[in-house]
């Protein structure tokens, strides 16, 4: 069994991640954060229109359709012969819908789980043997308070997709642990992001209403959580989902 460090200041100096979806709403801020940290971040994404704004010190883009194995593990490939090795994966690529489901058609389940669901087992199948093999490494996804709470302004195919990536991390997580692989989910509630903005028109929080901090979250909000995740500041935490959500849910 793999050694486990004892937790430690949360810096990432001389460590390599890959942030999919990584030049969406969250996925710029996680970006942001791990560079900050001292690494050097891949922002991994089908949409480079948006990159400029993640090509912070540290940061480079690379085109990847998370919902295709090739296409994904080329991108791993590619990281690899760049930087030699992958420190951390953070799974931030999804999509989002709110159709009810007496009027969801195939169509809109095949994509939303492609993207939340599909989009994490490929990076995973590549990369979890990849981090057992070298000996350790972080892996984070992004979750939901949907898939706790049965949805919030999303519909059933996302709150499927996102159960079932809580379910796999855990998997991940145990199956990891003995290699010095952690496997964690964020779950947020709702996050001011273009994605969310998609599908909600609600006024926003009141402190005593459904948000008890009184506002909604910020990318920056779930991309320090991430940053804790990533680092060896959490060295004792595997297999948890952390809830980020301004007090929605307070398990």
């Amino acid at each position: 069994m793999t050694s486990i460090p004892i937790s430690a200041p949360a810096r990432m100096d001389g460590r390599v991640a890959i942030v999919t979806g990584g030049t969406g709403g969250i996925g710029r801020a996680v970006c942001a954060a791990l560079a900050e940290a001292g690494a050097k971040v891949v922002a991994a994404d089908l949409h480079q229109a948006a990159a400029g704004t993640v090509m912070a010190p540290g940061v480079t883009f690379m085109r990847c359709d998370v919902t295709s194995r090739a296409g994904t593990e080329a991108m791993i490939d590619a990281v690899l012969a760049e930087h030699g090795r992958v420190d951390a994966l953070v799974l931030c690529a999804g999509t989002i819908a709110n159709t009810p489901l007496a009027d969801s058609e195939d169509d809109e389940w095949r994509s939303i789980l492609d993207v939340n669901l599909m989009g994490v087992v490929n990076p995973l199948r590549k990369l979890y043997p990849l981090m057992v093999q070298a000996g350790g490494g972080k892996i984070v996804a992004l979750g939901s308070i949907a898939a706790k709470i049965g949805g919030v302004a999303s519909g059933p195919a996302y709150v499927s997709a996102k159960s079932a990536v809580h379910g796999l991390m855990k998997w991940v997580a145990k199956s990891g642990a003995q290699h010095g692989v952690f496997a964690n989910t964020i779950a947020p509630g709702p996050v001011e992001t273009p994605m969310w903005q998609t599908v909600t028109g609600r006024a926003p929080p009141s402190a005593n209403g459904s948000v008890p901090l009184g506002r909604f979250g910020q990318p920056e909000d779930i991309a320090q959580a991430i940053l804790f995740l990533c680092s060896p500041a959490s060295n004792w935490i595997t297999g948890t989902v952390l809830d980020v959500n301004g007090g929605m849910l307070m398990d």
